[in-house]
């Protein structure tokens, strides 16, 4: 942290710093916090211990206290929270925390605000006061039902772009003008806030693929290599779709045609088809003791450009449990990881950040961490980790996990559900964060994205991930499953939307971090940590029974109606119902045309530098140089899980 600061403020006025972890607690017992002092609060070998009171500043010392944001998943608080609960065997007590800096030095005020910037992100922290609160305990008002959109249906052109703005959907004005004409023509009712909400996810770019879903109406190429790869794809098609000449040409088309092609020449025999929305998957054998068995091959890469550009640890902890859960709702295990990342410079100065923007190095470093802490906690080795440094990367952060999975074909029941079946919510609870991640990261972004985004961005909880991991590789309990989805992108509209053409869903029965939380962000929160399971009505009470003994929360939200439309009911009162046909026309057609330019040469400079120099160009470059510090990252925090003692000594 010295030297992190050191480097931050480019000089040597930080002379040191101490850090405190400080825990609020409410609801224990006196007894029970006196047992809890030195064995869930701090460890005496390790740790000095202050009740009531920090320490105060020394000579030169500056005190900054962080904290999470309200509705942020704190870790640690979490842990505490859990531990004291399971050595007591009673109540859950409450448990808030923060971290004291102790910072010394001759500090300006200009000095004090560039550390805040480089130890508080505002999408996820802010600073804490050092007081004691009179109470932790959050009171939420009941919020009202979600409100109806009276004089939506009425609304011309110019109305309808001043909604897109003032809610920040993601749908563009035809998507929104379609939607209007369905509950004007169709409905024949205004809909709900949750209703258009709900949508908005639903057709985002992040859950449809808007994009590659793009209708090419013409396309002018003008390199002859890639004219002809084009035209031999005009004759593919032709020979493929024979008895469906109005297949449009899409992005999404181009590249998936060549599997098409070896399906239907009989050279795909290995591949794994089903209507669940999972990971890529494929059949193999496997020698298990000699033995032959049948087993699927499991493989997923999870883009979290925008979460990590946002808030580092989250974003690129979410990444890898992202890229886990599909395979997993695929009731496989995931065995390994690869990590490749882009960057701008991260030795630039704080004081050249993009306007709106973290710093580089910010960046880099924290999303490192959280990428290396989410694999080490859920026991999942990262073997390949790579960072690339451009100039591009200024604008926004590539972030690719990538994992491989496998399980037991006769693990994985695949049917359809059916009428009376029902949905089970399974794992984490509902809170505000991870609201509008799927529209979030399908809209254009600005200077205020930073501050306006931060809900959208979850935090990993790879603890619990751990536990459904344990649970999906139980026989007993995967074999009750007919069809399940992650809480992914979309939350309950959409991982449990995309079961079953009829749901009707309670939302009262989805469980909650907090309460006061409103029909709509019940309806599209997000969760790392909760999958949507179907069971039938009479395997419910035994898959919730399995679930217990791994210390999962299921709770059934939802039953499968034979009526096609999507409902949901709160308080009684239906907030959502929209008929499937229209939640899977993905919004109003989008056109293109594409247009491939010549490639432009630039001329090569004329090289006057002496070898030597090249060679030392070449060392310094950030592309080139040695990456031991990012490995050595994930080295460390595979050692501090499995290896605690060690790492102390």
């Amino acid at each position: 942290m010295l030297y992190d600061l050191k480097t931050a403020l480019r000089t040597d006025k930080i002379t040191s710093v101490r850090v405190l972890n400080r825990y609020d607690v409410e609801n224990i017992d006196e007894a029970d916090y006196r047992a809890s002092l030195k064995t869930v609060f701090s460890e005496p070998q390790v740790d000095d211990l202050y009740e009531e009171t920090a320490p105060a500043p020394q000579d030169n010392e500056w005190i900054l206290a962080v904290e999470y944001l309200p509705g942020q998943f704190d870790q640690r608080a979490d842990s505490c929270a859990q531990c004291i609960q399971l050595s007591t065997m009673k109540q859950k007590p409450e448990v808030r925390t923060a971290r004291l800096y102790y910072i010394a030095g001759y500090l300006s005020d200009h000095d004090k605000e560039i550390i805040k910037e480089t130890l508080i992100n505002p999408v996820e922290a802010r600073e804490a006061k050092l007081e004691k609160p009179q109470t932790i305990h959050q009171n939420y008002p009941m919020p009202d039902l979600p409100e109806v959109l009276d004089g939506f249906n009425d609304l011309d052109e110019a109305g309808l772009k001043k909604f897109i703005e003032k809610y920040g959907l993601a749908m563009d004005l035809a998507d929104i003008e379609f939607l209007q004409n369905y509950f004007k023509n169709e409905e024949k009712r205004d809909p709900r806030i949750t209703e258009v909400r709900v949508i908005d996810t639903y057709w985002s770019d992040h859950c449809r693929h808007t994009t590659f879903n793009t209708i090419i109406e013409d396309a002018y190429i003008k390199p002859e290599y890639i004219k002809e790869t084009y035209e031999n794809y005009l004759e593919l098609r032709k020979k493929l779709y024979i008895n469906r000449p109005d297949k449009k040409i899409t992005l999404m088309d181009l590249g998936t045609i060549g599997a098409k092609a070896l399906k239907a020449s009989g050279k795909l025999k290995d591949m794994d088809e089903s209507e669940e929305i999972n990971a890529c998957s494929v059949k193999i054998k496997v020698d298990v003791n000699g033995e032959d068995q049948d087993w699927l091959l499991m493989f997923k890469n999870e883009t979290h450009n925008h979460p990590t550009e946002i808030e580092p640890f989250g974003g690129a902890a979410t990444c890898l449990g992202g890229a886990i859960r599909d395979p997993l709702s695929g009731r496989s295990y995931v065995y390994q990881a690869m990590r490749i990342t882009g960057a701008a410079d991260p030795l630039k100065p704080v004081e050249e950040t993009l306007k709106g923007k973290l710093p580089q190095r910010k960046i880099v470093t924290t999303a490192a961490h959280g990428y290396s802490s989410y694999g080490n906690q859920i026991g999942l080795a990262t073997g390949h980790v790579h960072e690339i440094y451009h100039p591009g990367y200024v604008a926004k952060r590539m972030e690719i996990g990538a994992v491989i999975a496998a399980a037991p074909s006769e693990n994985v029941i695949r049917t359809v559900p059916e009428p009376g079946d029902v949905v089970i919510l399974l794992g984490g609870r509902t809170g505000r964060d991870g609201c509008g991640g799927a529209t979030g990261s399908s809209k254009a972004h600005n200077l205020e994205s930073l501050e306006t985004c931060g809900a959208e961005v979850q935090k990993g909880n790879a603890p619990e991930e751990r536990k459904l991991q344990r649970l999906f590789r139980n026989p007993a309990a995967t074999k009750l499953i007919k069809r399940c989805n992650d809480f992914g992108a979309g939350g309950v509209s959409v991982a449990i939307g995309e079961l079953a053409d009829g749901l009707h869903i309670d939302l009262n029965k989805v469980t909650k971090k907090y309460e006061g939380l409103n029909g709509t962000e019940l309806a599209i929160s997000e969760s790392q940590e909760r999958m949507a399971v179907v069971t039938t009505k009479e395997d419910a009470a035994e898959f919730q029974k399995l679930a217990d003994n791994e210390n999962l929360e299921s709770t059934v939200v939802a039953i499968v109606t034979k009526d096609p439309r999507m409902v949901m009911e709160l308080n009684g009162t239906e907030i959502v119902n929209i008929s499937r046909d229209f939640l899977n026309s993905n919004g109003a057609k989008k056109y293109i045309t594409a247009e491939v330019d010549e490639e432009v040469q630039e001329p090569a400079a004329a090289e006057t530098k002496t070898l030597a120099e090249r060679f030392k160009d070449l060392a310094g470059d950030l592309n080139i140089c040695s990456q031991k510090g990012l490995v050595r990252t994930f080295r460390q925090h595979h050692r501090r899980q499995y290896c605690p003692d060690a790492v102390r000594r």
